[in-house]
């Protein structure tokens, strides 16, 4: 079974860019300008970009070419009809469409309303009903053994690299992008701390604002993590793969940096270990089920994996409400809970 995949459509050319009036033009680039400005990501601004040349080249050609302000209630009502039916767009690429126009149009609320053209203008964006949102990939769970027979599996046919990749996911609950950020040297017995965690000596990038992500330091479980690490170590003395970085692919003979490409064909791989759609998110919310179950509270959660707010956790564990409820009553009313200790896990 593949990976699951995302799928983008070529929905615009170059000729049609260049089509498009040159008012329009100089507005997505200011607003792109803007937007890198204020530190937003690279991948954020290529991803209005995108958006917006759907829309521009929509305009260009069933809407006249119209220079934005004058772009009506109804033409935004007929665009996201026809990216509804034409494109067959979900409710939640929609939105997404939607979200960047909004988003474009404060922008000339806020700076562009000395502008005599956009002396009146306001966000009508905004008011169009959004589709609802539904869940488009139906989402798989695993548990520790199924993971467990998945890494078994991977180590006996010998795929250190990826089992090692596995198992970092499975016990410190990153994020892709996250993964290929780690170093061996992290892994040192001085790198341990209350007899069960790793963490990182630095900070790593971790999704956030701006370039630069979210600065966080990592921990990951030793028991469920070092077994693959020591193998995957030996493999990488036995090649003489001299890197910095603990995942690595080879490029033109050289040993250099895994990225998320080389990941999202490790997952290909780990696919034809299970039944069920692989993808490294999975992890993350396996890494918070499991210290769920094991009654670690959603404060300790929160901490370790440096999010902002315990509803973090509720989003990612996925434990069902009769097993939280087994865990504190029973036939005889409110049980006596016994804590686990992060050295259990």
């Amino acid at each position: 079974m593949a990976g699951r995949k995302t799928v983008y459509n070529n929905i615009v050319t170059d000729e049609d860019w260049e089509n498009v009036c040159e008012h329009n033009l100089d507005l997505v680039n200011e607003f792109l300008e803007y937007n890198r400005s204020i530190d937003r990501s690279p991948q954020t601004v290529k991803q209005y970009f995108y958006q917006l040349k759907i829309f521009f080249v929509w305009n260009l050609k069933h809407n006249k070419n119209k220079p934005f302000y004058e772009v009506k209630k109804r033409d935004f009502v007929k665009y996201f009809g026809w990216v509804n039916s034409t494109l067959g767009a979900s409710p939640n690429r929609i939105a997404s469409l939607k979200a960047v126009l909004s988003s474009l149009s404060n922008y000339i609320e806020r700076f562009m309303d000395e502008e005599e053209e956009y002396e009146n203008f306001r966000n009508i964006v905004k008011i169009i009903e959004s589709p609802v949102k539904t869940p488009v990939r139906a989402k798989s769970v695993f548990t520790l053994e199924e993971m467990d027979d998945i890494l078994t599996n991977l180590v006996k046919d010998k795929k250190y690299q990826v089992a090692c990749c596995l198992a970092l996911a499975i016990a410190s609950g990153s994020r892709k992008s996250e993964l290929t950020r780690f170093k061996p040297e992290y892994f040192t017995n001085e790198n341990i701390i209350l007899g069960s965690l790793y963490v990182t000596p630095e900070e790593i990038k971790t999704k956030g604002r701006g370039k630069m992500g979210k600065p966080l330091k990592k921990y990951t479980f030793v028991k469920q993590f070092k077994p693959y690490f020591d193998l995957w170590m030996k493999e990488r003395q036995e090649f003489n793969i001299d890197s910095e970085w603990l995942f690595v692919r080879k490029v033109n003979g050289e040993w250099v940096q895994a990225v998320d490409d080389t990941l999202s064909s490790w997952a290909d791989t780990i696919n034809r270990y299970t039944e069920k759609d692989f993808y490294f998110h999975a992890n993350r919310h396996l890494w918070t089920t499991n210290l769920k179950r094991a009654g670690i509270p959603s404060d300790v959660i929160k901490k370790l994996q440096g999010w902002e707010s315990e509803e973090m956790v509720s989003v990612y564990s996925d434990l069902d409400v009769s097993e939280t409820l087994q865990k504190y009553f029973d036939e005889n009313g409110i049980k006596e809970v016994n804590q686990t200790n992060l050295t259990d896990l």
